[in-house]
């Protein structure tokens, strides 16, 4: 292993445990914590897109999850970017994971080990990223993949991530969820695919516009739970507008907008 690259993974090690200090308090919680995130697969991964330059720097976690955690990272550029890794012991996460799968004709032969799905997973994020960033639909845009780690642009400045719906609500509402419903046809009609999950959770506001995030559990409009998954996303969308005083559209209505009918 080159000297340089050495240097850089262990730099990434110790900004994982200096980052995790902001989150898990308890210092056993914390070395446990490290360890199921940087096993020696995913230890491996890194490496590989530290060696190939797709990396260049790993500075620690801005978000964490039951089923990932997410790393602020640069290239040799400067630029931002993230850095998604599924947990391969996340147990309980696997449980939920085959009805996003099962019936998506994008992807077939699916083994039921648990590092297998995580990759699964991944690359299915990643897909559906560059499916959605085809249409022109506002994600962050998909670097690289590879076993359970997702590379991808970072929304935000200097590791601090841009706001979810949830945390800042939008200056001008009506204009948003306008700008959103336009998002979710594209998705649809050009990308085919149906977020599946959307609610303010997931959608960020960046400089001025609304973003789209977390497409891992989005599936084909050929899945056969899709029309389900498309009518819960616009309720939760309708839900979210309609508290801060939207004119939205009825559901039935914006179902036929959405797909075409």
């Amino acid at each position: 292993m080159p000297n340089k690259v050495r240097e850089r993974l262990d730099h990434l090690e110790k900004a994982v445990e200096r980052r995790d200090k902001m989150l898990i308090h308890d210092r056993a919680k914390e070395r446990a914590t490290v360890e199921e995130v940087f096993d020696q697969t995913t230890r491996m991964v890194v490496f590989d897109f530290l060696n190939s330059g797709v990396l260049y720097e790993v500075n620690g976690a801005v978000s964490s999850g039951k089923e990932a955690k997410v790393y602020w990272a640069t290239n040799k550029e400067g630029k931002d970017l993230a850095v998604k890794i599924y947990l391969t012991s996340s147990a309980e996460f696997k449980k939920g994971m085959y009805k996003y799968i099962e019936g998506d004709p994008r992807f077939k032969n699916v083994k039921r080990d648990t590092r297998s799905l995580m990759a699964l997973w991944a690359q299915k994020e990643f897909r559906n990223l560059r499916e959605a960033s085809e249409a022109k639909v506002p994600v962050p845009k998909p670097i690289a993949v590879k076993s359970n780690v997702v590379v991808m642009e970072f929304i935000g400045e200097h590791g601090v991530s841009a706001p979810s719906l949830k945390e800042e609500w939008p200056e001008n509402p009506q204009r948003v969820y306008k700008l959103l419903i336009t998002y979710l046809k594209r998705l649809y009609q050009k990308a085919k695919i149906v977020h599946g999950d959307l609610s303010e959770y997931n959608i960020m506001m960046w400089k001025g516009k609304p973003l789209i995030f977390d497409l891992s559990q989005s599936v084909s409009i050929e899945h056969p739970m899709a029309d389900f998954m498309l009518r819960r996303d616009l309720t939760n969308l309708n839900r979210f507008f309609s508290r801060l005083n939207v004119d939205i559209v009825p559901i039935e209505e914006l179902h036929k907008l959405v797909v075409g009918k």
